[in-house]
């Protein structure tokens, strides 16, 4: 017998239910660690307990310095063309903000389905009457807390500085939110606590209900699954999916490579410009590769068969 998942079509606002053959794990709007994995079969790599991909801390540190631009085309390259979301107000401003996904979606309340939601996390001893910090006691080290709150501003404050200090504590990262925070001077004092926001408002969150954790959400235009690398920048946020990781750092790090190469062959008048700007030749790819292996670096460009 098929037990129903529930899922936001969050443009919409509406509660949709999808059948799947997969038994769910008796949680609040989770799906189960088979659901999770089906769900992101393209990921190889190993997982989280509840079955969330686990991108290698190594990947992350290695798309430190890669740009919205290089992932964005590299993604695009590959068919994922609404994976960033710009526009938004930061706290704490200036290193990236790089983790793992762990999703969360709030609706507007409504008595009856907030009832239940309260009933069901009391019987799996889910901590205190705050949904949101129910999220919070999930997270890990190098994860992201990724909200949608339907934008809500009044009322849609998914934090404060004492949560934030929780979040930064379990996690050593940030927070996106479609929705807002409050005290935003109390969260700037949080070292490193890196924070995206639409908005900032003196409430507190009121009339929302969680409806899902580590479920697929909407943030903007893009779709985020949980274990999606969390990636900003000074245009925004961009989500990577966690098989695509690893290409986007590959890329990205070519790219400066291919950058720092160029100009130094330009500072030494070695290569014109048009050269170096356009279709690189054998040679130049041959001499590429040897400062590749010069720097460590196993990435190569293929050789042009004369």
């Amino acid at each position: 017998m098929t037990l129903k998942v529930w899922a936001s079509h969050v443009g919409r606002g509406i509660l949709l239910t999808a059948a799947l053959a997969v038994p769910l794990a008796a949680q609040i709007g989770m799906f189960s660690k088979e659901q999770l994995i089906a769900l992101t079969s393209e990921w190889k790599g190993e997982r989280f307990p509840d079955g969330r991909p686990k991108v290698p801390d190594s990947v992350l540190d290695r798309l430190k310095d890669t740009t919205a631009e290089e992932a964005w085309s590299t993604l695009r390259h590959v068919g994922y063309r609404l994976q960033f979301e710009g526009n938004w107000k930061e706290i704490n401003p200036g290193e990236r903000l790089i983790g793992r996904a762990v999703t969360a979606v709030f609706m507007p309340y409504r008595p009856d389905i907030n009832a239940y939601i309260n009933g069901e996390g009391k019987q799996e001893g889910r901590v205190g009457h705050g949904q949101n910090s129910w999220v919070i006691d999930t997270l890990v080290q190098r994860d992201v807390m990724v909200v949608d709150l339907f934008g809500k501003v009044d009322g849609g404050t998914i934090i404060g500085d004492n949560l934030g200090t929780s979040i930064m504590t379990k996690t050593g990262t940030g927070l996106v939110v479609n929705g807002a925070v409050r005290d935003p001077t109390g969260i700037s004092e949080i070292k490193g606590f890196h924070v995206f926001a639409r908005a900032f408002h003196p409430s507190a969150i009121a009339e929302v209900t969680l409806m899902g954790m580590n479920v697929p959400i909407r943030i903007g235009q893009a779709t985020v699954l949980p274990g999606d690398i969390v990636l900003s920048d000074p245009d925004g946020i961009t989500f990577i999916p966690a098989q695509l990781a690893g290409m986007v750092a590959d890329d990205s790090e070519l790219t400066h490579y291919r950058d720092d190469w160029g100009h130094e062959m330009l500072r030494e008048g070695k290569y014109a410009p048009g050269q170096v700007d356009g279709q690189w030749s054998r040679q130049m790819i041959e001499e590429f590769n040897k400062y590749l292996e010069s720097k460590g670096s196993k990435l190569r460009l293929p050789v042009k068969r004369q």
